[in-house]
């Protein structure tokens, strides 16, 4: 056979050839990745020991060079070492001709499993190596074709060689010119690969997806689900190959959508979340980098953090060095809540709080959930900052690098939780204001705004508003408006103390807008009224915690083993009645002239909450509240005068009505609330604000925000009497019918999920109709009235179509209304209830008569 001619020619068996063992240690190092964030070479040494057949198995790891996510790569290109060069295989470079010459299709298929398996042998020698079996045209497709061999060896080798020459820079290219991209996909869909076959073309492709313009043709929706079904391979070097092209892909930017709709996000976060000891260091590094490159993307951080992980910013181990413990300090919780001593003396080095944070979860400890994870992430972070030992696997980048490109890493919500309140003690201003900008951030729901509560964040944030930089302050009311989202979270930040602060802030007159919008909503969350009612219904028993503490407190443990919480954390002074000064009044009012909409609009919510009692009214009145509102009720006239000049912006003139119907609204709450008392009655020209809000009843603004203006235009109407005022045709009560009670039901008529609803709608609109008010008919044809109600009375119930044909029949006496009943195909509809003499009919007959039929 040919086989055995090459072997005497050669002087040595193939048996000899291919089992040849490589017991030398090859450095194998990655090659040089496309250029990320973070980068730093990385080398792992791989021993190939067997001495049997399955050398050809012998696996290398590739690994991806890491930081916060930022770099992976492939195999480098540079030369190998001298030690490898001595070993690199065991026939002269001038065979390799007559094994690339083997892998011809016209040969034996054992001749041909002999050569690849000698070549991909060969290839390990390095690039030199590489550059001697690349200098035969066609070796690659004859590579390629060997993938479909059904020789399990043969398939593991032509893969092997493939990865090799994958790994050189210039000859990635020609393998995927190759077609090797689309054989693997067809090689990954077989059922019998082994593990070693697989490993070998992930770890092709994943030199592959180190070119850009070959990751977006690796990324698609062929290949993606395999490679996502390969992370729960069990054998650990496919899932590591499998994570490497994963990260590599994520650094393509067009990538990101079609991956994540792969639901990548969720199987990577599980090696992230996993406690086994034993998974892959490979893989949870590749599992991170590509996480913190979806993250990167504000709605797929969101995805990220719902699987459980927490964006943690990388700062360094110098500004851990700040950490001063304290060692002869009795442990406390997280928030502030004392342990019980079971000992008289100190912890002189500070043990009491580390054995604390180990032994919490002890059944007996009498502690809710939230509060043993506060402890053990607590003690857990702590130990790694006092031991140096903190960020060691996450980057080895200067403080200034980390700081300037604002790295970060993901960890479990724990630990997260615990090393960013970890953080906010520390005295370097960056890594501050990073770790408040990251709570907030994080805040994106009830547990992670609990467990933040739970960890002490509030109280260290509450702290920072009194700091000398305007970045930490803004940073830390960010993180407060986002924690104070959770009702209980709210009352917590009240009870620690945050409104002196803020009205402090409030009274500075060079407040950027940012920041004063962030505080006056901040504000007006735990101002709100309604806040306590919620948490009445919705927030569950809120002193539950503290009845378990009580019970533990009466319990006999003469061991001392059991640890009781016996004091909760103190509440600062109600200091709500710093918001009623004068000053805050003032400034507050003079807020309501601000030109942006939305600070208009919290300023009046604020107002609407403490400055509608008799005790605050005089204040209010000084301060001119009475100017305020009426610079937010013309910003309607302004923005009618806006849209006839600019009526090429329609969306961006969409999202200001919008926003001047919110200010509005609020505007017209507090005004309805301040009618309610005789001193400012006395003070305004109600003549002119119910000229203003006939205005803005019939102004462009959304019908849901007309609410609050239709019902201050009755009060004012009912307070004052009727009005004469030229520019109105109607009566006030006629307005508001007009321009809020008939479009509000025509949308209820139109949006209505159930019969019942449209039914209600449609007969209070007859009622309407009926009365003969002057130009309701019109309002409901401009409205569109006339299509809604043809349609109920194909479907509607009895009484929504008895109510329907009386309206459309008052309609029908305008002829200029009898092109829209055509239009909307009133008359077939009307001749089937005609035809199937249902109870309605003589009043469709009647209705058709009018019609032009």
């Amino acid at each position: 056979m040919m086989a055995s001619t090459i072997s005497a020619r050669l002087n040595l068996s193939f048996p000899t050839l291919l089992y040849t063992p490589f017991n030398t240690l090859l450095e194998v190092t990655r090659p040089t990745r496309r250029k990320s964030s973070l980068s730093s070479p990385f080398h792992i040494n791989i021993k190939n020991s067997n001495s049997n057949h399955q050398l050809c198995s012998d696996r290398t790891v590739l690994t991806r060079v890491c930081g916060d996510g930022g770099g992976s790569g492939a195999i480098d290109a540079s030369p190998q070492k001298k030690n490898i060069e001595e070993t690199k295989g065991s026939f002269g470079d001038s065979y390799v001709a007559l094994f690339v010459r083997m892998l011809g299709l016209d040969n034996d298929p054992l001749d041909r499993e002999q050569a690849i398996v000698a070549l991909w042998q060969y290839s390990l020698g390095g690039k030199k190596c590489i550059d001697n079996i690349m200098q035969f045209q066609g070796c690659i497709n004859l590579t390629v074709n060997l993938l479909q061999s059904e020789s399990s060896s043969a398939c593991e080798a032509a893969a092997g060689l493939l990865r090799s020459i994958s790994s050189v820079n210039v000859y990635r290219d020609m393998v995927a010119e190759s077609g090797a991209i689309e054989e693997i996909t067809g090689l990954l869909n077989r059922l019998s690969l082994t593990p070693e076959v697989m490993e070998q073309i992930l770890c092709t492709l994943w030199n592959l997806s180190v070119d850009e313009k070959l990751s977006v043709k690796i990324a698609n929706p062929d290949i993606l689900p395999l490679l996502i079904k390969s992370l729960e391979d069990e054998d650990l070097r496919v899932k590591e190959a499998a994570a490497g092209v994963l990260a590599n892909l994520t650094l393509t930017h067009s990538n990101h959508n079609i991956m994540v709709e792969a639901g990548v996000i969720p199987k990577l976060a599980n090696f992230l979340k996993s406690a086994v000891e034993e998974e892959s260091k490979v893989i949870r590094k590749e599992a991170r980098n590509a996480l913190v490159e979806l993250s990167k993307n504000e709605y797929y951080r969101i995805l990220v953090i719902e699987e459980g992980l927490v964006p943690v910013p990388l700062i360094g181990i110098a500004p851990y060095r700040s950490l001063t413990p304290s060692l002869h300090s009795w442990p406390s919780l997280p928030d502030g809540s004392k342990i019980e001593r079971t000992s008289k003396g100190p912890s002189r080095f500070g043990a009491s709080e580390l054995l604390l944070g180990l032994n919490i979860d002890d059944k007996n400890a009498n502690l809710e959930e939230a509060k043993m994870n506060a402890i053990i992430g607590r003690s857990k972070q702590q130990f790694l900052a006092r031991s140096g030992a903190i960020e060691v696997e996450d980057t080895k980048l200067p403080q200034s690098e980390l700081s300037k490109n604002k790295q970060f890493t993901l960890l479990p919500w724990m630990d997260g939780v615990a090393r960013l309140v970890l953080i906010l003690e520390l005295e370097d201003e960056v890594s501050i204001c990073r770790a408040a900008e990251s709570i907030a951030c994080a805040s994106i729901n009830e547990h992670l705004r609990n467990s933040f509560k739970e960890a002490g964040a509030v109280k260290n944030l509450i702290q920072l508003l009194d700091h000398n930089s305007d970045a930490i302050i803004f940073a830390a009311v960010g993180a407060l408006e986002r924690l104070s989202i959770s009702n209980a979270v709210c009352q917590t930040i009240e009870a620690e103390g945050v409104i002196a602060p803020l009205t402090k802030m409030l009274k500075n007159l060079e407040m950027s807008e940012g920041m004063m919008e962030k505080t006056l909503n901040l504000l007006a969350r735990i101002l709100d009224p309604n806040r306590k009612m919620k948490s009445k219904f919705y927030g569950g028993p809120v002193n539950g915690f503290k009845k378990e503490l009580d019970a533990a407190r009466g319990d006999d443990d003469p061991t001392g083993s059991t640890r009781k919480v016996y004091e909760m954390p103190k509440s600062k002074q109600n200091t709500r009645q710093d918001v009623l000064a004068f000053d805050v009044v003032a400034r507050l009012v003079d807020m309501l002239k601000h030109p942006s909409l939305e600070i208009q609009r919290k300023v009046a919510s604020i107002l609407e909450f403490v400055a509608t009692s008799d005790s605050v009214i005089d204040k209010t009145i000084s301060a001119d509240i009475e100017s305020g509102l009426l610079a937010i009720f013309q910003q309607v006239e302004l923005n009618e005068l806006e849209s006839d000049v600019e009526s090429q912006l329609t969306e961006i003139l969409a999202i200001q009505v919008e926003e001047v119907g919110l200010a509005v609204s609020a505007a017209s709450r507090l005004l309805t609330k301040l009618l309610d008392l005789e001193q400012f009655r006395c003070t305004i020209n109600s003549a002119h604000f119910t000229k203003l809000l006939h205005k803005i009843l019939k102004s462009n603004i959304p019908l849901q925000y007309k609410d609050w203006v239709a019902a201050c235009l009755v009060k004012i109407d009912s307070l004052y009497g009727p009005i004469s005022i030229l520019e109105f045709e109607n009566p006030i009560n006629m307005e508001v019918t007009l321009y809020e009670k008939i479009p509000r039901l025509i949308e209820q008529i139109r949006s209505a999920f159930s019969l019942e609803a449209q039914e209600a709608a449609v007969v209070e609109l007859n009622r309407i109709i009926s009365e003969g008010m002057v130009d309701a008919t019109r309002t409901v044809a401009s409205e569109g009235g006339i299509f809604l109600l043809v349609k109920l009375i194909e479907g509607g119930s009895e009484k929504a179509v008895e109510a329907a044909l009386s309206i459309l029949y008052n309609l029908s006496m305008d002829s200029e209304n009898h092109a829209a009943f055509i239009a909307a195909g009133a008359v077939p509809a009307l001749r089937k209830i005609i035809m199937s003499e249902r109870s309605q009919w003589k009043r469709a007959l009647r209705l058709l008569r009018n019609l032009p039929t």
